[in-house]
């Protein structure tokens, strides 16, 4: 008897069905996107997008997928995601990949990003050439393989097998010299020879301790025998005794039980323990870093340094260009028996084929410059998508929407083929691929666009078009729609640019790939630098410029956290031998000197301001009203009320960073942060103020029929109205509207902001302040994450800042901006080492003539030279 088919359940047309959305700006928004396509999610920064495609669809899938976890962790989490939509069906299980300014720990690299190493320290075990001596050691071993060779762990610097014993992993080592403790040997203990001591109580309680002890503290330091200077400096001991200070005419002269410490062991105990950052800073300054004499600075122990694998130890390899590591493992993999061979060639032949496949995706995507040692901190937000979605790759899933936050940024116009061809892999695979992009050619090729808008902020949150992307052009109110085919380029030629006041002049610049490069940067102009990814842009703007700049001006303003909040420090102690702490900085590990000629130039600038896409804080206590400063002016507002003086409350009392005035639940951030056990912890809202940051009876005062906590909650141009009547707030408020960040609210933490919008804070910052002299501007990608319209807006204070006889230099990859500007500086020809050249420069139009240009190739494609 034949098997009765089962009868269908429920009704599937191929679409994703959102319906009754309201996160955010969204004003409960219906609207349907077809499976299995690309799928563009467009309109200007702020009208909504992202909230629709990451805060509603993968918000909902990320929700249902919480609520099939154990009830007691759901009870922990159950407030963490809150998609604030109605429905939404036929919709897939989501993977997304956000714009993150923010990586790992210290020790995080491009390996660990890509999960590379695992498998690389894997072939070190399995197929690794190891010395006869392992080998016999190993046997005896309880960390060793039955075989004798070498676990994986071995291979890491991040694990207690792996780490070399003396430098813990750091691969440098920082300690306290006599010469960092006791810059000047000349003076004596009594006239301020221990400069690492500290001043006040204490460091006069060490002094008295030790003439106590019978120390001539009146002595020259170098006078004093080598034992006792020795003792004083490094001493593990800590005697106790009985202490009769010297004190002024009127003071007390009670003694007193005083310990002594040695200076190490104070400077030591400063660093692990002190909760104050600038005296755990100033004790920072009495140390000395050196390169680890055991693992000479390649973080191994000894063992795991002798293993080979294709000829090489591991610390070489992992710092291969990653074309070259794919050209090396390629080599090795065609070189394998194709019967069955070794247990060394098996493991090569299982493992080999995981790493591939991720490597070539990573070159094609102009990441070949990268090694795997690179820390993840050194890279761009664009970076570590694309590293990110190579990753992918090997995850084999099927079915999914993979949801991406403006994969093209940090990317080359000559690059993007590349990426849409791996958006093609994930979609033959049978999944979906969901973008919140603003690059027209991505958004131009797409299956099918949503545009979202009209305006940002409260302005939007409307779909205003849902379909094919030839029918966009009917939508009225799109702002997409007027970029999405806007014709030839018009670029500027020799005759049509600013003349350059001046010329900074540097010889034989080298850093990093840079090698022996003359630079020749006009003054008073408009500069973009640009090229390839890789191709030695940034170093030559962020690293070199604001390196060289930065020792020869009077003012520097560079990146600063939030000075209001109070998000934890980085890592000030890394590579600190005895603290218990990470790996050292990429500088700590050299290669970072900017080497240089003679500079001629300079006497003409007076100040740099130097602007990364480093968040402005760490915290959600960091944000947009701290920052820019003009929140301590609306909390005296608030002050100034009737209802605060007759409380008898201060300006304090309005601030989310003290105890009296906040919610005591979350300590003024608004959200709480929850850890997740198999799960990225995230921050939840606070659920006694709900997020309003403040204790209830602090919003009982009112300024204008507001509390403090809806001040906050104002966008940027509705805050513009309330506050128009106090110029200095509106000043600030200006600034930001100017470029596009109208959108954003007064109180938008840190945590929420990408790397773009972060950089245009601190532009927002120094444009709302009064300079004289003249100012050099350092921007790296300001455009990223700015719709077309928003980039217009950019372009125009930049060029307004040029006007007013500053220079700004940018690096840039939008074509747009580049036709815009000046003077450019192309880098290239290719990235890593077959970078690091100026290969043209000049007006833009003059840049279409350099034969190895790929800016020049890329803007022949779009541009209508204007030549005078």
């Amino acid at each position: 008897m034949a098997t009765p088919a089962l009868p269908p359940f429920g009704a599937d047309d191929g679409f994703v069905h959102v319906r009754g959305a309201r996160l955010h700006n969204l004003r409960d928004v219906a609207v349907d996107l077809p499976r299995g396509r690309l799928v563009a999610f467009t309109g200007v920064s702020g009208s909504g997008k992202s909230s629709l495609a990451f805060g509603t669809i993968h918000g909902e899938s990320q929700r249902r997928y919480l609520e099939s976890v154990a009830p007691f962790a759901r009870r922990l989490i159950g407030s963490a995601v809150d998609p604030r939509v109605e429905s939404v069906t036929g919709m897939p299980p989501t993977v997304a990949l956000e714009q993150r300014s923010t990586v790992g720990g210290a020790r995080s690299t491009v390996g660990t990003t890509t999960n590379l190493s695992n498998a690389i320290r894997l072939l070190y075990s399995r197929a690794g050439e190891h010395p006869a001596d392992i080998l016999e050691q190993g046997h005896a071993s309880p960390s060793g393989l039955p075989s004798g060779r070498l676990t994986s762990d071995f291979f890491s610097p991040n694990t207690p097998d792996g780490a070399c014993p003396r430098c813990h992993g750091a691969g440098v080592l920082r300690e306290p010299t006599q010469s960092s403790m006791v810059p000047d040997d000349s003076l004596s203990i009594a006239d301020g020879a221990i400069a690492a001591w500290p001043g006040a109580w204490l460091g006069k309680n060490f002094r008295d301790i030790l003439a106590t002890l019978g120390v001539d503290i009146h002595a020259p330091w170098r006078e004093l025998p080598e034992a006792t200077r020795d003792w004083i400096l490094h001493t593990e001991e800590q005697p106790v005794v009985t202490v009769e200070p010297v004190r002024e005419p009127g003071q007390a002269h009670g003694t007193y039980r005083g310990q002594w410490r040695s200076v190490e062991r104070y400077l030591r105990d400063t660093v692990s323990h002190s909760a104050a950052e600038s005296t755990r800073r100033r004790a920072l300054t009495h140390f000395e870093m050196s390169v680890c004499p055991l693992c000479e600075g390649h973080r191994l122990g000894p063992d795991a340094l002798r293993v080979t694998y294709v000829g090489l130890p591991i610390w070489q390899l992992t710092q291969q260009p990653l074309d070259e590591l794919l050209t090396s493992l390629s080599t090795r993999f065609e070189a394998l028996p194709e019967v069955e061979g070794t247990p060394e060639d098996e493991a090569e032949r299982i493992l080999l084929p995981t790493v591939l496949p991720v490597l070539r995706t990573i070159v094609g995507l102009g990441l070949g410059h990268l090694a795997l040692d690179r820390p993840a901190r050194t890279l761009s937000t664009g970076e570590l998508q694309r590293l990110r979605l190579a990753a992918q790759l090997r995850s084999g899933l099927f079915g999914v929407a993979y949801v991406l936050d403006e994969p093209s940024a940090g990317l080359h116009p000559s690059e993007k083929d590349v990426l849409r061809h791996l958006l093609d892999s994930f979609l033959a695979e049978g999944n979906s691929v969901l973008l919140v992009e603003h690059d027209m050619t991505l958004v131009a090729d797409a299956d099918w666009v949503i545009d979202v808008g009209p305006g940002a902020g409260t302005d939007g949150g409307e779909v205003l078009y849902s379909g094919v992307v030839e029918g966009l052009s009917e939508a009225e109110e799109s702002m997409t729609a007027r970029y999405l085919d806007p014709g030839p380029l018009a670029l500027r030629g020799p005759g049509d640019v600013r003349e350059a006041r001046g010329r900074l002049e540097v010889d034989a610049l080298t850093a990093r790939t840079l090698r022996d490069v003359d630079l020749r940067l006009p003054l008073g102009t408009f500069t973009a630098v640009t090229g390839v990814s890789g191709a030695g842009k940034s170093t030559l703007v962020t690293h070199c410029l604001g390196t060289i700049l930065g020792e020869r001006v009077r003012t520097t303003v560079a990146d600063e956290p939030d000075p209001s909040a109070d998000a934890g420090a980085e890592d000030l102690s890394a590579g600190l031998v005895g603290a218990g702490h990470g790996a050292g900085s990429d500088q700590d590990r050299g290669g970072e000197q900017v080497r240089h000629g003679e500079v001629r130039g300079a006497e003409g600038i007076d100040r740099l301001v130097h602007i990364t896409q480093k968040p402005i804080g760490r915290t959600p206590r960091s944000c947009l009203a701290t920052y820019t400063g003009f929140f301590d002016r609306v909390r005296r507002l608030f002050a100034d009320t009737p209802e605060a003086r007759r409380r008898g409350w201060g300006v304090g009392r309005f601030s989310y960073n003290v105890a009296e005035g906040r919610c005591p639940e979350c300590s003024g951030t608004g959200q709480i942060e929850v850890e997740l056990v198999f799960l990225p912890g995230s921050y939840a809202t606070c659920p006694l103020c709900h997020g309003r940051r403040y204790a209830d009876e602090t919003l009982e005062v009112r300024w204008e029929g507001l509390t403090i906590a809806e001040v906050l909650e104002l966008s940027v141009a509705r805050a513009r109205e309330v506050f128009a009547g106090d110029p200095r707030i509106t000043r600030a408020l200006d600034a930001l509207a100017a470029i596009g960040l109208g959108y954003l609210t007064l109180g938008q933490s840190a945590t929420e902001l990408s790397g773009g919008e972060a950089q245009r804070i601190k532009l927002a910052t120094e444009l709302q302040r009064s300079v004289r002299g003249h100012s050099v501007y350092l921007l790296d990608e300001p455009t990223s994450g700015l719709h077309p319209a928003d980039v217009d807006l950019l372009v125009g204070e930049l060029n307004r800042l040029v006007d007013g006889g500053q220079s700004v230099v940018v690096v840039e990859h939008d074509q747009r901006v580049i036709a815009q500007s000046d003077h450019v500086i192309d880098m290239g020809p290719g990235a890593g080492d077959k970078g690091g050249r100026i290969i043209a420069r000049g007006a833009p139009a003059e840049i279409l003539e350099a034969p190895d240009s790929a800016t020049g190739a890329e803007l022949r494609k779009v541009a209508r030279p204007e030549r005078s």
